[in-house]
């Protein structure tokens, strides 16, 4: 009877726990699929019924992240047409992160996201820009010193190297050696995972397109873009670039 109960323990425990990694795998994918798609409605109604979980449920480390990167995706899909929300979700995805890293100081994905966050911030406070662009650093540095092979700190690594060198330079190649590296990195992982989230694979490989495409590499920047669309066929973003390339 002992052994039967606690076999039975074990099976619901088995289930809650399958539950709630198929509860964030959804999660995540609402996420990506309204940020994809550039539906705004849809990744605010996430984010509000998100916060009304955050609130019941504090202590939930999986729900906070996500609701952070929610108001990631918000602030991107806002960018400089709604610099105000954009400012002020890249805030809310920093507050939110702040009490998972209070406790787990070495919890990469967190460091990852508020790095991505502090960066969307600095674009938009120009006063703070020089100290958000430090905190940003600081995170992903210390991200990649605890996952040097993490594809989403290499692939933000990348973007930032890219973005800073000039055109041509060591440093420049050295940035696109690295988002090379992410790619690979991105292939070689899950695209979803209850302890690893999955983002990142169709923006490194948009990226990887538009920069092959910039060096005249115009058969490899379609690849990788067409590679973008089969991870995320709604990815609007993605079909814009295939659509500009394919008419060149």
């Amino acid at each position: 009877m002992f052994v039967a109960r606690n076999l039975l323990v074990s099976a619901l425990l088995l289930l809650a726990t399958a539950a709630a990694g198929q509860q964030g795998g959804d999660l995540q994918a609402q996420i990506l699929y309204a940020y994809q798609s550039e539906d705004g409605n849809g990744l605010v109604n996430l984010i509000q019924d998100l916060t009304t979980q955050v609130r019941a449920d504090a202590a939930n480390a999986p729900l906070r992240y996500h609701l952070a990167h929610a108001q990631y995706r918000r602030g991107l899909m806002a960018g400089a047409h709604a610099a105000h929300q954009a400012e002020s979700a890249f805030a809310d995805c920093i507050d939110a992160l702040k009490p998972l890293l209070s406790r787990d100081v070495k919890s990469v994905e967190a460091l990852i996201l508020q790095s991505a966050c502090y960066s969307g911030l600095a674009n938009h406070r120009k006063i703070e820009s020089v100290l958000l662009r430090s905190r940003s650093d600081e995170r992903l540095k210390a991200a990649l010193k605890l996952a040097p092979r993490n594809p989403r700190a290499v692939f933000l690594a990348s973007m930032d190297g890219l973005r800073e060198t000039k055109p041509g330079s060591a440093e420049q190649q050295r940035a696109f050696a690295q988002l090379q590296l992410a790619v690979q990195l991105f292939d070689a992982s899950s695209a979803t995972s209850v302890e690893t989230p999955g983002w990142g694979h169709a923006e490194a490989y948009l990226a990887l397109g538009r920069e092959l495409q910039s060096r005249g590499d115009q058969l490899g920047a379609r690849n990788w873009i067409e590679k973008s669309l089969i991870a995320a066929p709604d990815y609007k973003e993605a079909q814009r670039q295939l659509a500009i390339l394919v008419r060149r």
